[in-house]
């Protein structure tokens, strides 16, 4: 199974959605345009507004406002990008440096906000109001998601009932606003609707959990992060609560005290502990079953290429670990 495979189902699409991208970047700021175009372009998956092509195109939709929402939902997901390398001093994403370090947190910010203003722009023009509902919750709960995660850094004593609501509000909120409006596009009926919707929370619960583990077992070529760069920040992820609460009371010390001083001065050991806890293993089994979830809500769509694409996603979320 390959990525390209799904992404091909909607080629022709994805296409004219990154030509609209392109087009609706222009700024009579030149530096907005150039950082704006920096990200854009960064090589990330686009797998947000793919899931809006995907929703939409499996509910039979035939008409081209697809494209502008997906862009929409690119727009926003890019300037969540920017803010959050500002917040986490970020150099590296994407295996290139962030366009903080090129450019500083002040330019950084601000085209952020662009981008924002540039979503709700074509938003309007979608002329639905269920859309822009979805839509405005979500940047609402994403920036909630943003600030509740900023309050956990270097606490050692985040529940694993408070990580998921971090990481479904910071995360996969954005998938579910993805899927969910895809079908409002389309005048889905209201099982439909509660489907795709719920299809995208889970598919993100499922990437982030992976992501997760990607900490600790990745491949830091492929990531273009490095092994241990959420532990050097403090962030307390699951592997690392799971790990507190299945090791011996010098290993849940030693853990404790990395998440609360961040840096990696205790990286060997601490992948040690979380290996030895079976951490990883339980936090990939939380993925599986999110990944599960998700495939199982597209039971009552009728049978097409993009249904099986939605499929194939959540087979790929999970199919990243080595």
């Amino acid at each position: 199974m390959t990525a390209q495979r799904i992404y091909d189902t909607v080629a022709d699409d994805f296409t004219r959605v990154n030509d609209l991208i392109i087009r609706r970047l222009t700024s009579d700021v030149p530096l907005v345009e150039k950082i704006a175009q920096y990200i854009i372009e960064s090589g990330g998956k686009r797998l947000r507004p793919l899931l809006v092509l995907l929703s939409a195109k499996a509910l039979n939709y035939d008409r081209d406002d697809h494209l502008k929402l997906a862009a929409v939902i690119e727009f926003l997901h890019t300037a969540t990008l920017l803010h959050d390398d500002v917040v986490d001093t970020s150099d590296l994403r994407r295996g290139r440096s962030t366009a903080n370090a090129k450019w500083g947190n002040a330019p950084s910010v601000l085209v952020g906000d662009f981008l924002y203003a540039r979503a709700f722009e074509m938003m309007v023009e979608l002329k639905s109001l269920p859309i822009m509902d979805v839509l405005s919750h979500a940047t609402a709960v994403i920036a909630e998601g943003e600030v509740l995660q900023l309050m956990n850094v270097k606490n050692p004593d985040v529940s694993e009932e408070q990580y998921m609501t971090v990481i479904h509000n910071k995360t996969a909120m954005l998938f579910e606003a993805a899927s969910h409006s895809g079908a409002l596009l389309c005048g889905a009926s209201d099982d439909q609707e509660s489907a795709l919707r719920d299809y995208g929370k889970h598919l993100g619960l499922a990437f982030q959990l992976v992501d997760d583990v990607l900490d600790y077992r990745g491949d830091a070529d492929a990531m273009g992060k490095n092994v241990g760069d959420d532990l050097a920040e403090g962030k307390p992820t699951l592997p690392l609560i799971y790990a507190m609460a299945h090791s011996t009371e010098a290993g849940r010390t030693l853990i404790r005290q990395a998440i609360r001083k961040g840096g990696l001065d205790d990286l060997p050991r601490i992948l040690e502990l979380v290996e030895q806890s079976g951490a990883l293993e339980y936090t990939m089994n939380r993925a599986r079953t999110e990944a599960e979830t998700a495939r199982n809500l597209l039971a009552g769509l009728e049978p097409s290429p993009y249904k099986e694409a939605l499929e194939l996603l959540t087979e790929l979320a999970v199919a990243r670990v080595n």
